[in-house]
């Protein structure tokens, strides 16, 4: 792996880590940098949710909530795309094989930062 191409997973895992970690209602300004306009996700029940969906949950979700992400990488698409794909448990959680769930998003590179721009987690059995 390139030092590039590894600084680029190392970015966007942090990027994910944030959304799913950060208290939003203490800087919601940092929703608008990490998630695109035409953002909308999948969740692990086939619910197709909107941006606001999102947003709703991101501000609502318990802050100290602790969450792992393994087996982490991404695929390159195109120059300013790249899709994530990774597994992510609550820490509380790491010794219950079969818990978790498998992630994927769609990260985009808009106006000089990534961003995501698709998101579908499917429950881990």
């Amino acid at each position: 792996m390139t030092s590039s191409l590894k600084n680029i997973v190392e970015h966007i895992q942090q990027l994910e880590l944030k959304l799913l970690q950060t208290d939003l209602k203490e800087n919601p300004m940092l929703i608008n940098e990490l998630l695109s306009d035409e953002f909308e996700e999948i969740s692990n029940s086939g619910q197709v949710n909107s941006r606001d969906d999102v947003i709703h949950w991101l501000l609502a979700k318990n802050n100290h909530v602790r969450w792992s992400l393994m087996d982490f990488r991404i695929k390159v698409l195109t120059n300013d795309l790249v899709m994530a794909i990774y597994r992510a448990k609550k820490s509380d959680d790491l010794e219950n094989i079969g818990k978790g769930s498998i992630r994927t998003s769609l990260w985009k590179y808009q106006k000089g930062a990534w961003k995501m721009l698709f998101h579908q987690a499917s429950k881990q059995n």
